[in-house]
């Protein structure tokens, strides 16, 4: 095939590829095209070259949502949780001049440059609840959003908030955006607290609901009290921060 006819096709399988988002090797092999031919139009400029096995098409922008598709497709259990699944979904005490999103999954993993230099962000495999929990409990695109972004509802997003106290979220903010949350469901929170496997957690959760008075306080103080733990619960927190939590 000519160097003419090569770059013809090309153009025409441009039309079928998604904008706003990486193209992984596979994704172009599922539409004819070779890794080596990938490469070789990443070396003509007909592709921007971002990973291994990773290409953008020159002149896009990356989205944030598609960037996240792109990553989930990669990563087991990718979703956007504690408090930026709170702010996405309006609950939010300041407003960030560039937002970080706090990313979670299954499994261990760095995040690429590519997706860091544009958008800032950390990702954590923190397990938080345990294996019988059902898959996917909790979690669900926004309404708007892409269906393949999941992100966490507000009773699971409040339990991952509170899981990173002490880490690089303060006690002050997390009870402030904990008392900002209205209508929480009691099913869905019972769920999530009946698998939840940190104690600090659990613990901060009861502490919170207790000190104001939310609906759900007796929910939370009986799985305080189910999961155990000594009268008195204290650590010091990466940031310094001192936690004392006391049972309910």
């Amino acid at each position: 095939m000519s160097s003419t006819t090569a770059s013809v096709s090309f153009k025409v399988l441009l039309s079928s590829l998604p904008r706003g988002e990486p193209l992984s090797t596979a994704a172009l092999q599922a539409r004819g095209l070779s890794a080596f031919r990938a490469s070789a139009l990443a070396r003509s400029g007909w592709l921007v070259h971002l990973a291994r096995g990773v290409y953008m098409l020159p002149g896009d922008t990356l989205t944030r949502d598609g960037s996240l598709a792109f990553l989930s497709e990669q990563t087991p259990g990718l979703h956007v949780g504690g408090k930026t699944a709170l702010a996405w979904r309006g609950v939010r005490q300041n407003i960030a001049f560039r937002e970080r999103l706090n990313l979670w999954g299954d499994t261990p993993r760095r995040l690429p440059d590519w997706f860091t230099e544009r958008l800032p962000a950390s990702y954590q495999a923190t397990q938080l609840f345990d294996d019988a929990l059902p898959q996917g409990f909790g979690l669900q695109p926004l309404p708007a959003g892409d269906s393949r972004v999941l992100v966490s509802a507000p009773e699971r997003a409040m339990l991952e908030l509170l899981s990173d106290v002490g880490k690089a979220q303060s006690l002050a903010e997390a009870c402030e955006l904990v008392e900002s949350l209205s209508g929480l469901r009691a099913k869905v929170l019972d769920q999530l607290l009946r698998h939840t496997t940190r104690i600090k957690v659990v613990r901060m959760a009861a502490t919170c609901a207790t000190d104001m008075k939310l609906p759900w306080a007796a929910l939370a103080t009986r799985h305080s009290e189910r999961i155990g733990g000594g009268a008195r619960w204290v650590a010091v927190g990466r940031t310094g921060e001192r936690l004392d939590l006391r049972r309910p």
